[in-house]
């Protein structure tokens, strides 16, 4: 196990850098300047310069590169050139609001795929299972920004039961201590903040999570269905147990490490999914300010938002590696 960490660790330090560098030299060959964006119709052409000399801009790109990456070393993100404030800070309190979003949507994906996938191996021999095949194909092919304005147009517009924007009502007291709003108003037993927090997130949740709840249901239900063919469940079903208790208790272990390893990788593109549905329904996370960033072309926040979200990415991978091993006692003991 140390071993298998070592060389996670090692990989993920390698990849970091490439991350890195690739974010770095694409920023500085894309058309446009970031300083153009900044300064105003009467500036001179000394402001320009004191500007570009301020952001370091002025320097060559191979001097560029290793005082962003000397700063990185010793936790300076650098600052936005857009907010004026430091990167750091900015991803300190958009984090919280991006992860919140993220887990809900993947316990609603848990649930809904899981359940999809229960009753399709229930009717497996059922002409009704044609329905569950229909709903899980819908699933599939609608993509998390068509859900988003659907269920905009459907809950927001049309019945409008929902809020559209936002993570909570501005009239509502937001003195929290984290930036994890729901975790501390549930935990604080601040029920009012947590319904109202819940339901700005219902929206931007269900439209992450419907995409994925197809992919979990697809491949849970193919587990499931190779798992119900194994003698053991065989031999439990001439017991006398029930078809549900068999998938439940029987069939759902061996079923639960190809569906968790693939889940851990569509969980890195629902974090990436975060971009578009966070903008559309206006929530402050990363993924809204990462448009913000590109379209200001704020190099210092691009790059610690790519950053950012490749540690994610890793972390995600690491922690589906360690979960495979362990519910596999194969690769456990191997």
């Amino acid at each position: 196990m140390i071993e298998l960490v070592a060389k996670r660790a090692g990989m993920a330090a390698i990849t970091l850098f490439g991350v890195a560098v690739v974010v770095f030299v694409l920023l500085r060959v894309a058309p446009g300047d970031p300083i153009a964006m900044m300064i105003g119709p009467g500036a001179t052409a000394e402001d320009i310069v004191r500007l570009r000399a301020s952001y370091g801009l002025d320097q060559s790109l191979f001097n560029q590169f290793w005082i962003w990456l000397g700063s990185l070393v010793q936790g300076d993100f650098g600052t936005s050139i857009s907010r004026r404030v430091g990167v750091g800070q900015l991803l300190l309190e958009r984090l919280p609001a991006t992860i919140e979003l993220a887990i809900m949507a993947l316990l609603v994906a848990i649930v809904l795929g899981g359940f999809i996938a229960i009753i399709g191996t229930l009717w497996r021999r059922h002409w009704s299972v044609g329905a569950v095949d229909g709903v899980n194909g819908l699933l599939l092919a609608i993509p998390e920004f068509v859900w988003a304005l659907a269920l905009v147009l459907v809950l927001g517009v049309a019945l409008p039961v929902l809020p559209l924007s936002g993570r909570i009502n501005p009239s509502l007291p937001t003195d929290f201590k984290t930036g994890f709003y729901l975790l501390e108003a549930l935990l604080t037993l601040r029920f009012d903040l947590a319904l109202d927090l819940a339901r700005h997130m219902a929206m931007p949740v269900l439209a992450l999570a419907l995409p994925l709840a197809g992919i979990i249901a697809r491949v849970l239900r193919e587990a499931l269905g190779e798992a119900m063919m194994q003698d053991y469940v065989t031999l439990a079903r001439v017991k006398g147990m029930s078809e549900l208790r068999l998938i439940l208790s029987e069939a759902m272990r061996n079923a639960v490490g190809p569906t968790l390893a693939l889940t851990g990788v569509q969980f890195t593109f629902l974090i990436g999914g975060t971009v578009i549905v966070e903008k559309i329904f206006s929530y402050p996370g990363l993924g809204n300010m990462a448009i913000d960033a590109v379209i200001n072309r704020d190099f210092p926040l691009i790059q610690g938002l790519v950053l950012m979200f490749g540690v994610i990415f890793i972390l995600i991978n690491l922690i589906v590696d360690f979960a495979v091993v362990a519910f596999n006692p194969r690769l456990r003991h191997g």
